[in-house]
């Protein structure tokens, strides 16, 4: 069974920067798909960014990009997000999610692909 545990969220300015980092247990790490969702309170779930199985392909939601990075490291096998220029609109639970097979990053947008999801993660931005 896949387990995942999400560190590294909490406080921080509007134009700080934070590092969430995703731990993974169980399953065969290398091959597979991981990818970042946020909630806030009262709304949907959304995709924030998402890395292929081999790290080498990524994508962003459009309201992240260029200020967050997702990557991944077999070694640790660790999923990592930094997120740079936190705005007012960044904040809500962090969600990390792993689809147990290898699969294009178009196909990784969507939540109801992914087999298990860690805990959440909360991140607030104060002005």
């Amino acid at each position: 069974q896949v387990q995942l545990v999400e560190s590294g969220g909490g406080l921080v300015q509007t134009g700080g920067s934070l590092r969430l980092s995703c731990a993974v247990s169980g399953g065969s790490f290398s091959m597979m798909s991981m990818g970042w969702f946020r909630q806030a309170p009262g709304k949907e779930r959304k995709f924030v960014a998402a890395v292929s199985w081999s790290g080498q392909v990524t994508s962003y939601a459009e309201s992240v990009e260029g200020r967050f990075t997702i990557s991944r490291d077999a070694a640790k096998n660790t999923v990592d997000r930094q997120m740079l220029s936190m705005k007012p609109e960044d904040p809500a639970f962090y969600f990390c999610a792993a689809w147990d097979r290898p699969a294009h990053t178009r196909m990784l947008l969507t939540s109801s692909r992914y087999d298990s999801w860690g805990q959440g993660i909360q991140v607030t931005v104060s002005s």
